[in-house]
């Protein structure tokens, strides 16, 4: 197999915008939150596949904390990079920020973590090339994603049969 290029968090990083229309929301007027997670999914399966040049998989999402409600008619801004590599798996941090389009105002709406698996042609996990941080930014979320990768694996061995 031919030896992929390091890619730097930048390269593979995805910015998507959506309005929130009526059937994105629940009675209140509020977006569904399983409307938000479709959408951050795909954002972090984009970054994921960018990364790797590969279809890559949903393994697990972490905690999600939803900061602020998203009302009809507001616009959504999901940021997805890949914040680690480890094996076969990387971790995706999503940032959704709401903006409100007739007051000009930004708000943190959500944050997850996310881990794909990039998988080979007959459907099996392969191994991933890293990622390279640059910024100081990029370097405080890949030495992060280290910590929340152990904390998986010792709740996987705690709550596994």
């Amino acid at each position: 197999m031919a030896k992929h290029r390091i890619r730097t968090v930048k390269e593979s990083q995805v910015e998507m915008t959506e309005l929130v229309l009526p059937n994105d929301t629940n009675r209140l007027g509020n977006m569904l939150g399983g409307r938000l997670m479709h959408l951050m999914d795909i954002a972090g399966a984009i970054a994921a596949s960018r990364h790797t040049n590969r279809v890559c998989v949903t393994a697990s999402v972490d905690e999600m904390h939803f900061l602020h409600p998203i009302r009809q008619g507001e616009i959504v801004i999901l940021q997805a990079s890949v914040n680690r590599v480890f094996h076969t798996s990387m971790e995706v941090g999503i940032k959704v920020t709401l903006e409100d389009p007739l007051q000009g105002i930004r708000k943190h709406a959500n944050t997850a973590y996310f881990t794909f698996v990039a998988l080979n042609d007959d459907g099996k996990p392969v191994p991933v090339e890293p990622v390279k941080p640059v910024s100081k930014e990029e370097k405080r979320r890949y030495v992060n994603a280290a910590r929340r990768r152990q904390l998986r694996l010792q709740h996987r061995k705690a709550t596994s049969p």
